[in-house]
């Protein structure tokens, strides 16, 4: 399918970034954080399209700009080992943007900013100039085997501030996990103590309900039975009395008043 111009727009927009993403730049330049606003904005309109681009595209769209996102907010912190630190952690796009690229033009960027973060940590360790060795000849020293021995001590304790940093990133990483692992066991235990809670409150309840009926069956028997008591006290009482009754009457008649 053939591209849309707002994906043509976009292609030659991105392009023009990674050129100036490349370039060293003043501190006061803007131009890139506009181009970088207007690529997100031209990529949410590309991705509402009917006729959108393949979703591998899409995605390779969206890598290069969350790259140069990325790479603006990391040349915006103060030290130069936080630098380093955050552009380890940039993703740079795996396919070139133009026909004419060989290496993708992010992957490049990034090369080239990592190795400026190296050059300004260097100089810090050393307290030279960092403007004074240019990035290429950064890059040609890091490989040389034949080093000074105070470029050889300052790189290995360069990469002992690497290390440490990472050292303390897994070391960060393995409380997190062993954190999220102690409270989804805190949290099932939890879960294990309500479930077990709530089947007791149940028992109880059901418990509570028999013995409801049962005192309830108790006493419409026991009401039963004193009603028939009663009636049968009731009986006895009046045949006593009918009793007393009759014999006083055949008393009388039998044993007449004397004159």
């Amino acid at each position: 399918m053939a591209a849309t111009r707002l994906e043509l727009n976009l292609m030659r927009l991105l392009s023009r970034c990674e050129a100036l993403a490349a370039e060293r730049r003043d501190p006061e330049e803007w131009r890139l954080e506009k181009y970088v606003a207007a690529l997100e904005d031209m990529l949410r309109e590309l991705k509402k399209q009917s006729s959108k681009p393949a979703p591998e595209l899409l995605n390779e769209y969206s890598r290069k700009v969350d790259f140069l996102k990325g790479l603006l907010e990391a040349e915006k912190l103060s030290s130069s080992t936080e630098k380093a630190l955050a552009n380890q952690f940039l993703a740079p796009g795996r396919t070139p943007t133009t026909t004419k690229e060989r290496t993708p033009a992010t992957k490049t960027v990034h090369l080239q900013t990592k190795a400026r973060c190296t050059g300004k940590m260097r100089s810090e360790l050393l307290g030279t100039d960092p403007l004074a060795i240019d990035d290429s000849e950064e890059l040609n020293l890091r490989k040389r085997k034949g080093l000074a021995p105070d470029e050889k001590q300052s790189a290995v304790e360069l990469d002992a501030v690497l290390q440490h940093h990472q050292d303390m990133q897994e070391k960060l990483a393995e409380e997190m996990l062993s954190l999220a692992r102690s409270l989804k066991n805190n949290t099932l235990a939890a879960q294990n103590v309500i479930k077990q809670d709530n089947q007791t409150l149940s028992h109880s309840l059901r418990m509570a309900d028999q013995n409801f009926e049962k005192l309830k069956d108790e006493s419409d028997r026991l009401e039963q039975h004193a009603k028939k008591s009663v009636n049968w006290l009731l009986w006895l009482m009046l045949i006593v009395v009918c009793f007393i009754f009759i014999s006083m009457i055949l008393f009388i008649r039998i044993f007449p008043k004397l004159k």
